[in-house]
């Protein structure tokens, strides 16, 4: 009898872990309306995407609440596992239709993740009642936390996300506090001063700014921590709903991987923010 309950409970947790096959979007079938420059993949170069594509998982039993996720990886590649796909049948468990976004890099053109990000918001809107949903976040890790906010901060009416996740941010421009590769692959060498304004998004939070969930660890070494204290901060004098949670050790890029020892933690606290949010 509990050889077989414990058979059962096997197959729940697999069938509930295992995300359905994604529905592909191509972001611009007609075109982008900008160019980064790459046409082949190159040795040491930033990642070649050809196509920018939307990867749609739709949850079973839909809450409301859809995502699309950015995955980090400096403005040069994209950690799109366990900072991407991996994260799909948590979500869908929680009645999440969840996405994950493969956008282009930049390469010295720095409006086109943004652009891609934009859209990937326009499409998923597009398709709200298809797939029931009425409220659509962003979340971002690392470099894609500094997309994920920057659409957070630099939206029209057709691209405000209603809710930001970020995993361990780039959120500032700032040399003090940004990280290195991230500035240089989106902005190069020596950019214009209202450039690194324009994009460190704790000086472009208003009260318009979505709700924010943050995670970062205090000793993180890549990214500091002072990103999304910074964030929080602004957040919070701009009056916009606003949870900050940091955890003494971890270093730099857990994502959804198991051996970060918070994983427990942030998940469950994610779990009940979402909730919260969606009432």
């Amino acid at each position: 009898m509990k050889k077989n309950l414990l058979i059962m409970s096997f197959i729940i947790i697999s069938s509930v872990l295992c995300a359905q096959k994604p529905i592909e979007i191509k972001l611009w079938p007609d075109g982008a309306p900008n160019d980064n420059g790459i046409k082949e993949q190159k040795e040491n170069s930033p990642l070649y995407v050809a196509e920018p594509t939307l990867y749609i998982y739709p949850a079973e039993n839909p809450n409301g609440m859809a995502i699309v996720a950015c995955p980090g990886g400096g403005y040069f590649t994209l950690a799109s596992g366990h900072e991407g796909h991996d994260m799909a049948a948590w979500f869908n468990s929680m009645g999440i239709t969840y996405s994950v976004l493969i956008y282009r890099m930049p390469n010295g053109n720095n409006e086109v993740p943004l652009s891609d990000a934009h859209q990937a918001i326009r499409i998923m809107r597009e398709k709200a009642h298809e797939l029931k949903f009425s409220r659509l976040g962003i979340m971002g890790s690392s470099a894609g936390g500094h997309l994920a906010s920057t659409a957070a901060t630099h939206f029209d009416e057709s691209t405000r996300p209603d809710f930001q996740i970020l995993f361990y941010p780039v959120i500032t421009m700032d040399k003090r506090y940004t990280h290195e590769g991230s500035r240089f692959f989106l902005l190069g060498n020596n950019p214009d001063e209202k450039l690194v304004d324009f994009y460190s998004n704790e000086k472009q939070v208003t009260a318009q700014t979505p709700p924010a969930f943050i995670m970062h660890s205090s000793d993180d070494t890549t990214v500091p921590v002072e990103n999304s204290i910074n964030y929080y901060m602004s957040l919070v004098k701009n009056g916009v709903p606003a949870s900050l949670h940091t955890y003494p050790i971890g270093g730099h890029g857990w994502g959804f991987r198991d051996d970060f020892i918070y994983k427990r933690q942030w998940t469950g606290e994610l779990e009940k923010w979402l909730r919260e949010i969606n009432k």
